[in-house]
């Protein structure tokens, strides 16, 4: 079976990765964690995740429900590193809710026409009426990462972005939208496997593109973008949470539990969202925890 863009991911694993990467994916057990930095040293068991996804699950109906009654506004953006997991993580949000209200917004290139515009413009139009969800996956923090490593935008315009994009987000907050901002980040490893189990598996080679293949010679680059990023954009009206997301379960868990905590809603029961992992969730500065 041929690999999607000539085997560029199993290249740069036999070719480029380090010594180490290579050999925590080659000795790596099911269940095991490959970065040697995150807290746990194998995957959240099976039975408890499922327990807890079932319990917030009932919570997020209860949410939606309750928006639909009272008008809420709710965006929850997800960014993060590629492979960590936000496509999985924004499905397990909406497993159980109803779409016409739960809605995903995951923009491609801007058009030409889009390219004119305001770069704020484009997402305007997919902000919430009351009572929707909308899960922006992948955002204008574009420019902020993505962008500027591939050289896609200029500094000028880059630097335009970040003296806008706090006073954006306050419209938005201001206005009454529940700002939810939420960056996943994995290892080296972690991501790099992912990237070999896509590329040999024909259900899931869409996910990649050329970008994956191109950004892996770019980690240092996307890192220095990330963490000018997450420094510059956290605020106090619309703060980041941090997901480690080397285990898909606790990541999933606990941006879920991120999102319910601080909202009010009728019948909601703490006992059953339970308490934010502090090692898996929070602040920034948890990246380099």
């Amino acid at each position: 079976m041929a690999k999607p863009f000539d085997g560029g991911i199993s290249r740069y694993f036999e070719q480029h990765a380090t010594a180490s990467v290579r050999d925590a994916i080659r000795d790596a057990k099911n269940g095991d964690i490959l970065n040697p930095d995150f807290p746990y040293q194998e995957a959240w068991d099976r039975e408890s995740y499922d327990d807890a996804l079932a319990r917030l699950q009932i919570e997020l109906a209860k949410l939606q429900g309750a928006a639909q009654m009272d008008g809420q506004r709710i965006v929850v953006v997800f960014e993060g590193r590629d492979a960590a997991g936000k496509g999985g993580t924004i499905a397990r949000f909406r497993e159980n809710m109803n779409p016409r209200h739960a809605r995903v917004v995951a923009l491609s290139k801007p058009s030409p026409t889009e390219a004119t515009e305001w770069y704020f413009q484009r997402y305007i139009k997919h902000m919430p009426a009351a009572g929707e969800v909308v899960f922006f996956d992948r955002s204008w923090y574009n420019r902020g990462v993505v962008e500027h490593v591939f050289g896609f935008c200029t500094p000028q315009e880059r630097e335009t972005w970040f003296r806008q994009v706090n006073d954006f987000e306050k419209l938005l907050v201001d206005d009454g939208i529940q700002l939810f901002k939420l960056w996943l980040n994995v290892g080296r490893a972690t991501q790099l496997k992912r990237f070999l189990d896509r590329e040999s598996d024909p259900l899931k080679q869409w996910k990649l593109s050329q970008i994956d293949v191109d950004g892996l010679r770019k980690w240092d680059a996307y890192t220095a973008a990330i963490d000018e990023t997450l420094g510059r954009t956290h605020t106090t009206h619309a703060p980041w949470t941090v997901i480690r997301a080397d285990d898909k379960r606790r990541a999933r868990v606990n941006a879920i539990r991120a999102v319910l905590t601080p909202l009010t809603y009728a019948g909601k029961s703490d006992d059953a969202i339970g308490a934010v992992d502090p090692k898996i969730a929070g602040a920034p500065d948890l990246r380099h925890g």
